[in-house]
């Protein structure tokens, strides 16, 4: 069976909504590689979408889950409960960067955890509101959908979405928008739509994922949390994309001076197990009353014993301190290319969550630049994802476990991508 025939099979069957990138489908995959069923190797820029932090089939992960078979699958956390799982929520209380006593709770998906996040919040509030940011994204639940910032393709013919979710501007130097810009609409949104006292919490991404791998200041996150401590209300760190070591901190919320109330995290959690939680301060996460919380394969034994394996890597292979250096290295190779060619907006990072934003001729943001960027890659063997509002924003997602070798030769594959890309974009 090739690509094609998988290709012209998987048309008949899957509806048009769930959107492919690749026309070639995976048979295996290691660390850095994935090998389609035709036999091609393609360097792995994409991880999963930030799931693979620690690679593709890392021997701990794989070794955990396959000692985990042995024992048993499922018996629903809820119905029997098993230690592994009690120890990981231990783990998760004692990284997550929360001030004082902490509980967490595990679930399946990052929008499921992001959902629960709201729901905690609600509950030790009382209060219905909720701001979010432009660009945001949260997940493709109906909640999920109602605070994420982005429309296309995520919102188009979904509606309506659950209310009281406001939306603020999220601060990008690129595009215009200041911190104190981010920070008047607050002020604004107070005076002229839903009151202090009815927000139950502030949803921010510390760098947004599908926004644009645009990273919060500092200072932003400074009058956020004194905005919260002042009215009442809870700050909410979704971390779904962001933890475990993509931006050289287990967590991001680490390179700020001040905590959230909650973080969500799900993706690298369990190495591409399906595994989500929510962590938070121990009085805000006891407000749902029994059986409030939970779900049917929420805390999956398999996905437990995976995650457990992952954060043993990450602290065992110090891949915090690789993903500083390989970030560092990427975005020097980077920025040299940006000194050579207008069209390079930008060139953005926090440790290994590096981005490069690009415009057309016209110096507006250019999603034609991007996928031109995308498909030579692709042809010369390097996966690449787009993000940002305008989709104009390559991100660099590569495990933080490749070898140093196929990362150097990853960077020339990246450079032969860009100089066709841009001289043809030129030309044009």
């Amino acid at each position: 069976m090739n690509n094609q025939q998988i290709e012209q099979r998987r048309i008949a069957a899957a509806p048009r909504g769930v959107g492919v990138m690749c026309n070639f489908y995976a048979d295996r995959a290691e660390n850095a590689t994935v090998w389609d069923v035709e036999g091609r190797a393609y360097t792995d820029f994409a991880a999963g979408i930030a799931v693979l932090n620690t690679g593709h089939r890392h021997p701990k992960v794989i070794a955990a889950i396959q000692a985990q078979l042995d024992r048993f699958t499922h018996t629903s956390y809820q119905i029997v409960p098993y230690e592994s799982a009690v120890s990981l929520l231990e783990r998760i209380n004692a990284v997550a960067p929360i001030a004082g006593p902490k509980k967490s709770a595990l679930f399946t998906t990052g929008a499921e955890a992001v959902e629960n996040a709201i729901k905690i919040a609600r509950s030790y509030t009382g209060r219905p509101g909720i701001v979010a940011f432009g660009g945001g994204f949260h997940g493709r639940t109906m909640m999920g959908l109602a605070l994420t910032g982005k429309v296309a393709p995520y919102k188009i013919g979904f509606g309506p979405f659950p209310g009281d979710v406001y939306h603020l501007p999220f601060p990008n130097a690129v595009h215009g928008v200041s911190v104190a810009d981010s920070l008047e609409a607050l002020t604004q949104l107070f005076k002229c739509d839903i009151e202090a006292s009815r927000v139950a919490a502030i949803i921010i991404e510390p760098v947004q994922g599908e926004g644009g791998f645009n990273i919060a200041p500092a200072e932003l996150m400074v009058k956020l949390r004194e905005v919260c401590d002042a009215n009442g209300i809870l700050l909410i760190a979704d971390e779904v994309q962001t933890g475990f070591g993509r931006t050289g901190k287990m967590f991001a919320m680490e390179h700020h001076t001040v905590k959230p109330d909650i973080v969500t995290m799900a993706k690298s959690l369990a190495g591409g197990m399906p595994l989500s939680a929510v962590c938070g301060r121990a009085e805000v996460m006891d407000a749902p009353a029994p059986g409030g919380l939970g779900g049917t394969y929420a805390g999956n034994p398999l996905a437990v014993a995976a995650s457990h394996a992952v954060i043993d890597a990450i602290q065992e292979e110090k891949l915090l301190e690789r993903s500083v250096k390989l970030g560092a290295r990427l975005q020097e190779y980077l920025a040299d290319w940006r000194e050579r060619s207008p069209l390079i907006a930008d060139v953005r990072g926090l440790g290994s969550m590096v981005a490069m934003e690009f415009v057309g001729t016209d110096g507006k943001p250019s999603a034609a630049l991007v996928a031109k960027v995308q498909q030579e890659a692709l042809s010369r063997g390097l996966l690449l994802l787009s993000c940002g509002v305008y989709g104009n924003v390559i991100r660099f997602l590569y495990p933080l476990t490749i070898p140093e070798d196929q990362f150097e030769a990853a960077l020339v594959t990246l450079g032969e991508a860009l100089a066709v890309a841009l001289e043809t974009t030129v030309a044009a």
